[in-house]
């Protein structure tokens, strides 16, 4: 059972290639900016990132019968959590999707090599869209706009079924509260295998996080949309892109900000302290949506590495259950081996429509 699994991202492509679940090679390629300036649109990309993965695969001797090939989902309907066949519907709402992100690449990638080996299935596991929200989650304070369920869930669920493992516990047994800390951060109540509550880590809600912006003063936000000063796209990169850190100190880099911190720069320090605070924040108020009684927090992510950041998160959130640590990601295991699952009947592979 030969796997290849693809991760794109804004400024990164990764693979990695299992047989069965051994991991027999992983790589990143990274994109420049000035390579992809190249192209107007994520979608425009395509090709480029294609051709990256293939000529990779054959140089190394991997472009082989693969009986899968399963990528990071991306911004389509609000969908249950599982194993998705990429089909047409999937295809078309990836192409069309209302808002570009490199994640839209990862099925339509999947499907296209799939289809140049015969017998090959093209899958995506738990994309950024998965919505178990309860409907008391679902209501903001106007009724013009819903809240939407867009998180990290592939990394979420990898790391809940991880620690439940190492407790001999199954995932649904368990009420947990996972915290994703990366460029953009989401922090989640998981109940007995649902994620019943999530912040909106994309489109601005919840703690700011190295490069978007979380929850901001409404009436400002108002003010500065109608200002005349800033275009819509200048308003919507503010948000996510160039918010949290990098707009406060012009890095996204959280451990480059403790380096600045250790040489005495005190506006780094109030600048990580608050993002660390409302992080400690967020874990709090889903504490409340699981009515106080979570088994272990669970914090992951890229900003986990970061020794500064976690200690001073702990000194927070340690007296609401115990905190363990799954620093950088799963997501490569996490696609490879839904995929496997799959192919092994011990998942069911549901449909998009």
């Amino acid at each position: 059972m030969r796997i290849l699994a693809i991760n794109p991202g804004s400024t990164s492509t990764k693979i990695a290639v299992y047989d069965n679940e051994n991991r027999l090679f992983v790589t990143t390629f990274y994109h420049s900016p000035e390579a992809l300036s190249h192209f107007p649109t994520i979608l425009s990309q395509y090709d480029y990132r294609k051709e990256l993965i293939i000529d990779e695969l054959k140089k190394e001797n991997l472009f082989s019968d693969f009986a899968a090939i399963v990528g990071r989902g991306g911004l389509l309907k609000p969908i249950a959590s599982g194993v998705y066949e990429v089909n047409e519907a999937m295809k078309n709402d990836l192409r069309n999707a209302t808002m570009q992100h490199a994640c839209n690449l990862g099925g339509l990638l999947a499907e296209d090599i799939a289809l140049l080996i015969p017998g090959c299935k093209a899958y995506i596991a738990d994309p950024v869209v998965v919505d178990e929200l309860e409907d008391v989650a679902r209501l903001s304070g106007s009724p013009l706009m819903m809240r939407k369920s867009v998180f990290h869930a592939l990394n979420h669920k990898a790391i809940a079924r991880k620690y439940a493992r190492s407790v001999n516990k199954k995932y649904e047994e368990l009420d947990l509260i996972v915290a994703h800390l990366g460029g953009g951060i989401s922090v989640a109540a998981h109940r007995q295998g649902r994620v019943i509550d999530v912040n909106n880590a994309l489109e601005g809600s919840g703690p700011f996080s190295p490069e978007r912006a979380g929850t901001l003063p409404a009436r400002q936000l108002v003010d500065l949309c109608f200002s005349g000063d800033y275009t819509q796209e200048e308003i919507k990169k503010m948000i996510t892109g160039r918010g949290g850190l990098m707009a406060h100190l012009g890095t996204t880099d959280a451990q480059n900000v403790v380096k600045r911190i250790n040489e005495g720069d005190a506006r780094a320090e109030l600048v990580l302290k608050s993002m660390i605070y409302n992080i400690a924040k967020e874990i709090g108020a889903m504490s409340v949506v699981l009515h106080g009684k979570i088994d272990a927090i669970l914090l992951t992510g890229g900003i986990s590495y970061n020794d500064y950041c976690i200690n001073k998160l702990k000194e927070y959130i340690a007296f609401i259950a115990p905190v363990y640590v799954f620093p950088g990601e799963d997501e490569m295991e996490a696609l490879a081996f839904n995929a496997l699952g799959v192919l092994r009947g011990k998942l069911n592979c549901k449909e998009y429509y």
